[in-house]
């Protein structure tokens, strides 16, 4: 092989190792920024609900500073080069979908959108090509919520509060019922959507409890039967 050929693929492949490295690095930062978010929404299941603002309030500057990250990583990624890297960075993505969208329901009760979440993490449109937020990452980030929300469920009525169990118990219905429309084909992700059926079961269970118990007024949405 020609030299001057051998020195310009050893040059390719120098930068090559020297662009992971850099992206590796801001991805090591993303999950440290994850981990911290996820450690300290943990603390909901010992919260009491008039606590929960100001636990929120603590949460938001961390989930806030995950934008730095993202505008990091969509500088250092060459244009039309999103699908090359993206798994590097798609497990703190996902953690970092729940996140946003723990806090906005524990919040307002409501569902963070796929485009609302690209907003709270600062994820531009303009980036597509190099840094964006998938279906398949932002789906991914829901199933964690549901399988928070069935643990808080559980919680919320050792802490005394009745109503939270019913809340979850209709908004995860909710997404439950949009998830079934969804022609899902990533068998990871299928395998994640099928377990949620045991997480709405256990929402249900906690929800007659406390119906039967009549600690919390019945709510029409719970006389619906659990999924199969």
């Amino acid at each position: 092989m020609d030299p001057g050929n051998l020195e310009y693929i050893n040059q390719l492949l120098d930068k090559d190792v020297e662009l992971r490295e850099k992206i590796k690095d801001q991805v090591t930062e993303f999950d440290k920024k994850t981990r911290t978010l996820c450690g300290m929404l943990n603390k909901i299941h010992a919260t009491p609900s008039d606590q929960m603002p100001v636990l929120l309030d603590s949460v938001r500057p961390v989930l806030e500073s995950c934008r730095e990250t993202t505008a990091a990583l969509a500088d250092l990624v060459p244009p039309n080069q999103f699908w090359r890297w993206k798994d590097m960075w798609s497990i703190s993505l996902r953690n970092a979908v729940f996140g946003a969208t723990l806090v906005e329901f524990l919040r307002s009760g409501s569902l963070l959108t796929l485009p609302r979440v690209s907003d709270v993490l600062g994820i531009k449109v303009e980036w597509k090509d190099k840094f964006a937020l998938t279906a398949e990452d932002y789906l991914h980030g829901l199933i964690t919520l549901v399988n928070e929300l069935s643990r808080l469920a559980v919680n919320a009525v050792t802490l005394g509060d009745y109503e939270q169990p019913i809340r979850i118990s209709i908004f995860v219905k909710d997404l439950f019922a949009g998830f079934s429309m969804l022609n899902l084909k990533n068998d990871t992700l299928r395998r994640r959507y099928d377990s949620l059926k045991y997480d709405i079961k256990k929402i249900e269970e906690v929800v007659y409890d406390v119906s039967l118990r009549k600690l919390a007024p019945s709510h029409p949405h719970d006389k619906a039967h659990a999924p199969t």
